[in-house]
């Protein structure tokens, strides 16, 4: 572990290697699991303006499901996140054959809205864990991402380069650069 600014960094998100393998998972991310996507306080309000654009996106038990519940809601571990579907899928999956999509991300994707997805999806593997004095910045294992792990094993990518563009938008640009630095430095450390 070591620290940048406000936030404890694993060094396994250095260390470890991975590419999302879609074809080989099929999003397994988004249907299984027992909580919905984390969600912040910021981005909930987010997903209340946006729904009206998405809804045209999403399947119609994800709607249904959304209509009862809210577009977001408290989880068992009192943290905010998105609502399930059967407590399975995410009810902003989509799916193009068999392969899970985010409804939020096309409707991005297609310049309707600006916003992505939640940051927590966008960061996986990596998850964030918010505490009063700073944030814990590590790397998720989970058997379904598999597949990640042996391609980005494959491609030499390792986990912090996999999700720059998420840690980008989470922590910003400098914060982003003093990481590659602290990866250069492990590096050079083991040669």
């Amino acid at each position: 572990m070591f620290q940048l600014g406000k936030t404890i960094v694993s060094e396994d998100i250095l260390e470890k290697e991975f590419v999302c393998n879609l074809t080989a998972c099929k999003g397994g991310c988004c249907v299984d699991g027992d909580a919905g996507a984390p969600l912040s306080k910021e981005e909930t309000a987010i997903l209340e303006e946006i729904y009206p654009t998405i809804k045209p996106f999403l399947r119609p038990e994800g709607i249904e499901v959304i209509e009862k519940q809210g577009t977001w809601l408290i989880g068992t571990d009192g943290d905010m996140e998105t609502p399930l579907i059967n407590n399975a899928d995410c009810a902003y999956v989509i799916f193009d054959g068999d392969t899970a999509l985010c409804g939020i991300e096309q409707a991005y994707n297609e310049g309707l809205i600006s916003w992505k997805k939640p940051v927590s999806c966008h960061l996986y593997p990596i998850r964030i864990r918010e505490y009063s004095d700073f944030s814990a910045v590590n790397y998720n294992r989970w058997h379904i991402c598999s597949d990640a792990c042996v391609l980005g094993k494959e491609l030499s990518v390792p986990v912090y380069k996999f999700v720059k563009e998420a840690l980008v938008r989470k922590f910003g640009l400098e914060w982003y650069e003093e990481l590659e630095q602290v990866a250069k430095e492990l590096e050079a450390s083991k040669s």
